[in-house]
């Protein structure tokens, strides 16, 4: 039976996360929620949370990228970062309201997710 990874449906999402919700300001949240999906069965299959590195331009990208993350549900992110993301061959999504993780990824899957302005300036 072959691995997640190898499965064409198979996603890592990636969420900032502040007291068990999406943090509003990506680069200092406590905590990234780390949900792998199934693109076709539209279900979550795992979720773990994970510490991030200390905050510093293009830390966060590439840890993420390492994480095997191709998709960033946030609130707001500034152009540089978004760039750096798509470097990395990671999807941003900003504009994302502050929900627990699992129903945003849940929502994203439905195609029901409502997302906003982004919020951030910089």
């Amino acid at each position: 039976m072959s691995s997640n990874l190898e499965n064409p449906n198979h996603m890592v999402i990636a969420i900032p996360v502040a007291e068990g919700r999406l943090c509003l300001h990506f680069g200092h949240c406590q905590q990234f929620a780390l949900i792998d999906v199934d693109t076709a069965d539209k279900k979550i299959l795992d979720s773990r949370y994970a510490d991030p590195p200390a905050h510093e331009p293009g830390v966060l990208p590439r840890w993420l990228h390492e994480q095997g993350v191709k998709l960033v549900i946030a609130s707001g992110m500034g152009g540089r970062a978004q760039g750096i993301f798509a470097e990395q061959g990671i999807q941003v999504l900003v504009g994302a309201p502050p929900e627990p993780p699992e129903d945003l990824v849940l929502s994203y899957l439905k195609g029901t997710l409502a997302s906003g302005q982004n919020v951030c300036d910089h």
